[in-house]
């Protein structure tokens, strides 16, 4: 199975679109924790549970589309 193959479902490239943009969330806060860029504290959660919070809508939703039938 080609990576082309993968990418022919629309529901498959929304979860990948779903998840590169967590793998970029998260490791941007990792790098700018690492360089010491950000400080860890009480107003950076409130973004994080924000973005989670709006992530899982984005999946339940792509999860909904799935049992929506075709026409």
């Amino acid at each position: 199975m080609g990576i082309q193959d993968h990418f022919e479902s629309d529901l498959r490239f929304y979860y990948a679109v779903g998840g590169f943009v967590i793998l970029v969330f998260v490791s941007g806060i990792a790098v700018l924790t690492l360089l010491d860029l950000l400080v860890i504290d009480h107003r950076l959660i409130p973004l994080t549970v924000g973005f989670f919070l709006f992530m899982f809508v984005y999946f339940i939703s792509i999860s909904v589309q799935a049992l929506e039938p075709d026409l």
